[in-house]
């Protein structure tokens, strides 16, 4: 069984900073691209950003420039460093991965954190 638990969330004036984790642990074979994706009340869950094991990442048009995503191959773990916060950034952010659990197998599945809160007041 694999987990992904995700902190680093919080209430934050605009233009402040957060950083949040993420870290997988279980029956880990390998773990192929990690992102971020986040969803405010009402809407639907969006890609913020990607990381490849080879450390290439992507990230939505809305957050270049102020966000950074990192990780830690050795630790399962994956970062998001979000700067300049405002107020349209608020929700709840979501941790995925998506992950080998059989080394006979090349099946990546995907898993998901259970979210953490991000409030940014104006």
């Amino acid at each position: 069984q694999v987990q992904l638990v995700e902190s680093g969330g919080g209430l934050v004036q605009a233009g402040g900073s957060l950083k949040l984790s993420c870290t997988a642990s279980g029956s880990i074979v390998n773990i192929d691209v990690m992102d971020w994706y986040r969803q405010a009340p009402g809407t639907q869950r969006e890609l913020v950003a990607l990381i490849t094991p080879g450390g290439y990442t992507n990230y939505a048009d809305s957050v270049k420039g102020r966000f950074t995503i990192s990780r830690d191959n050795a630790k399962n773990t994956v970062y998001l460093q979000m700067n300049s916060l405002k107020p349209d950034d608020t929700g709840t952010y979501y941790c995925n991965a998506k992950i080998r659990i059989d080394g006979r197998s090349r099946t990546l599945a995907d898993y998901w954190g259970q979210g953490t809160q991000v409030t940014v007041s104006s």
